[in-house]
């Protein structure tokens, strides 16, 4: 009895060691994941993109809004960001707030999360480990219009079933993306009449090399990511996943929220089919629900992605 109390107290040490540290600790502790992606033309400057996810931002987090804005100071060519930027339904100005420094200087592109359109509520998280929590009938209630003009205030431009073109440093970009899959706000048909309405390209030197096409999702489904590909995506950005949020050692995400594999749920990878493939990079984000205040073995992140010419 004596061994049996001691394991048990020893079980109960571990267990509430792994609740202070994913419930207070890990998921304060913001990190920058770095990639270098070969998808340039030869004599082409690097580009830097950052890429930032599913902040969830809540307008008490100033440790967060800190290190957001903090960001500003690696001067990167281009910001994307890929959806959930809302945790609260005050949180905009916050939010604004946050990216000011980033955006103000930087050409930026995003797409909106279903949690930009739906104020948080409290789930059973079990049901995420079932199915992805896609169904919902709620009406939404977050004022979205008044995000995307404050984004647009900052210079951000949106991809939300539409497309646009940039040129940095001296490379062409053509940059689509698709309303959120997960609450069925993809629109592919809508997204390819935005890039057959963008305006032909007059500049003969810049037109003499074929822009990086960039694709940008919110929730990685695969039948999103199939329709990038299609678009010709070179490289496809997505969140929404969190990395699993809860990951286990040696075996990692146990659920991607969507029909992704889960060994894709985090980091860089490949999207293929038969005839073509891309870049895929899913972050896991720097947020969660004000409702699953919880992060274990996957810490919050914003990913700096170098994109140069291929060896």
């Amino acid at each position: 009895m004596r061994a049996s109390r001691t394991a048990a107290v020893a079980l109960g040490a571990a267990a509430a060691g792994v609740a202070v540290w994913s419930t207070v600790i890990e998921r304060r502790l913001f990190t920058l994941r770095r990639h270098t992606l070969p998808l340039l033309a030869a004599g082409a400057e690097p580009l830097r993109v950052l890429q930032l996810s599913d902040l969830h931002l809540a307008p008490w987090q100033a440790n967060k809004i800190d290190w957001v804005r903090s960001l500003a100071e690696l001067r990167p060519d281009l910001v994307v960001l890929t959806g959930d930027l809302m945790g609260h339904r005050e949180a905009r100005f916050a939010l604004l707030h946050a990216l000011r420094p980033l955006l103000e200087r930087t050409p930026t592109v995003y797409v909106h999360g279903s949690n930009d359109y739906y104020g948080p509520i409290l789930k059973n998280p079990v049901k995420y480990l079932l199915e992805p929590s896609r169904k919902n009938t709620r009406t939404p209630d977050l004022d979205t219009e008044a995000l995307s003009r404050g984004l647009a205030d900052l210079g951000a431009v949106s991809l939300n079933n539409a497309a646009t073109r940039l040129t940095l440093r001296d490379t062409p970009l053509e940059l689509f993306g698709l309303g959120d899959p997960h609450i069925r706000y993809d629109d592919p048909a809508a997204m390819r009449a935005a890039r057959a309405a963008l305006p032909s390209e007059e500049d003969a030197a810049a037109s003499a090399a074929a822009p990086l096409q960039l694709g940008v999702v919110h929730a990685p489904y695969q039948a999103a990511l199939g329709e990038l590909l299609d678009e010709g995506a070179e490289l496809i950005l997505a969140g929404h996943t969190h990395g699993g949020q809860v990951r286990v050692p040696g075996v990692g995400a146990l659920t991607a929220n969507c029909d992704l594999p889960t060994a894709q749920a985090r980091g860089l990878s490949v999207w293929y089919d038969a005839e073509r493939a891309a870049f895929l990079n899913v972050s896991a984000g720097l947020g969660n629900s004000i409702y699953a205040p919880v992060r274990f073995a996957c810490r919050p992140e914003a990913s700096l992605l170098t994109l140069e010419a291929a060896r």
